[in-house]
């Protein structure tokens, strides 16, 4: 399996997590869901209730909206994303604590350096952790 994710939407992502920096961003990531790839179609950046740079929770009104939306667009939930401030892109004890829904693909973004790196995961029991390669594509190509 391998995830499709346009240039522009990746920005979006690191613009948003910049913005609630030193806090925890949190978003919803819908698209097209095939056998052998996801591909990413837009990204909703949603309200961190939490207001931490170690957690997140999202606003359940928000999330009902953009579930709505989704299923006026024809797409599906792919997943969620949250950023790291201070830490790598990977699930921690937490994130793997909070992963319920197994067919769900966590994006964690990292702020830690310079440049900022983004993993995609799927999480099965809430502990087995495997990586889902993210293939970056700008306007429609690799």
């Amino acid at each position: 399996m391998i995830i499709e994710l346009p240039v522009k939407l990746y920005q979006n992502l690191v613009n948003h997590a910049q913005k609630e920096f030193p806090k925890e961003c949190c978003g919803l990531v819908v698209g097209l869901i095939n056998d052998d790839k996801l591909e990413v179609k837009e990204i909703f950046p949603m309200t961190n209730l939490d207001d931490s740079a170690e957690h997140f929770s999202m606003d359940p009104k928000e999330q009902f909206e953009v579930v709505k939306e989704v299923r006026e667009l024809g797409y599906e939930m792919i997943g969620n994303y949250h950023s790291h401030p201070f830490t790598p892109s990977r699930p921690s004890n937490e994130d793997k604590e909070l992963a319920y829904d197994e067919e769900a693909i966590y994006f964690i973004l990292s702020l830690q350096k310079s440049v900022p790196v983004l993993k995609a995961f799927r999480i099965k029991k809430q502990q087995d952790v495997s990586e889902i390669k993210i293939r970056f594509i700008k306007n429609g190509e690799e």
